[in-house]
């Protein structure tokens, strides 16, 4: 498992050479503010890069800082966050500023506990933002550290054990670089293991499965679907009635969807009309 000094420095020198030349350049990388970075890897939670590109600047431009976005609407900052999907985590940013006010904590422990961040998260904010040196592992770390080191994709315990044991000092460029070789070359399917920096040391070469996918409920037909038409909705006319809702979506499950969002602080009730919270 590289426990050698000599394999590790070897894997980390290579990684490292490779992400220097190869690595992407996206502009959360740019800054050391943990305000930038937590918008940033919340929005990539479950969006991919390119979508979270544009959205990223035009939030930042919006609200610049912790404290504008506490100042601010959860209606507002819905609406900023409009056509990035699971507006969940635009309540959970939101609840973050209103608790936190101008900054935030600098220690994984504290990071951890804010509304919606998880262990994940709050590893790659305190690594990114502040230079600590914390294990942590996303969907690409866990494959290209579990193909490396075991043959396979790793499960998020192997992947942080082994992290643990052979990230160097420079923690955040070594996160980088495994990030983007699972995003660009070390993918799930057909891994591109004749441009990869390290494959003639891989255990996993040549033999990499990818794990069967989950059926899922089509998109077009899914409750996250109709959740985010009844935002988008509320976002253009500002305040409309339950039926309004059910009849421009022509959906049954608009009733039903409208008090899950209510329960959640996504949209409030008032006598027949629905609309986003101005709190």
């Amino acid at each position: 498992m590289y426990t050698e000094p000599t394999e590790a420095s070897a894997l980390r020198r290579r990684l490292g050479r490779w992400y220097a030349r190869e690595g992407r350049r996206l502009p959360w990388r740019t800054t050391r503010d943990p305000y930038a970075i937590l918008v940033s890897e919340v929005m990539l939670q479950q969006t991919q890069v390119g979508r979270v590109l544009p959205a990223y600047r035009a939030f930042l431009e919006r609200f610049p800082t912790l404290r504008a976005l506490s100042r601010a609407t959860l209606a507002d900052v819905l609406r900023a966050w409009s056509g990035l999907g699971y507006n969940r985590r635009a309540r959970d940013l939101h609840r973050i500023a209103r608790a936190r006010g101008a900054s935030l904590p600098r220690d994984v422990a504290s990071l951890d506990r804010l509304p919606g961040v998880g262990a994940y998260t709050a590893g790659a904010v305190a690594c990114f933002a502040y230079g600590t040196r914390v294990a942590f592992a996303d969907t690409n770390i866990r494959r290209v550290l579990g193909r490396i080191v075991l043959g396979r994709v790793a499960t998020e315990r192997e992947a942080i054990a082994i992290d643990a044991a052979l990230m160097p000092r420079d923690a955040a460029r070594w996160h980088h670089a495994l990030m983007d070789l699972g995003a660009t070359t070390c993918v799930s399917r057909a891994p591109r293991c004749d441009a990869c920096p390290v494959a003639d040391s891989c255990r996993g070469r040549g033999r990499a499965v990818a794990a069967t996918p989950r059926r899922q409920t089509p998109f077009a037909a899914s409750d996250r679907r109709v959740r985010g038409r009844i935002v988008v909705l509320l976002r253009d006319h500002d305040t409309m009635t339950e039926a309004a809702l059910r009849r421009e979506l022509g959906d049954e499950r608009v009733p039903r969807l409208v008090r899950a969002l209510a329960s959640e602080g996504l949209v409030r009730r008032q006598g027949r009309r629905v609309m986003l919270p101005e709190i």
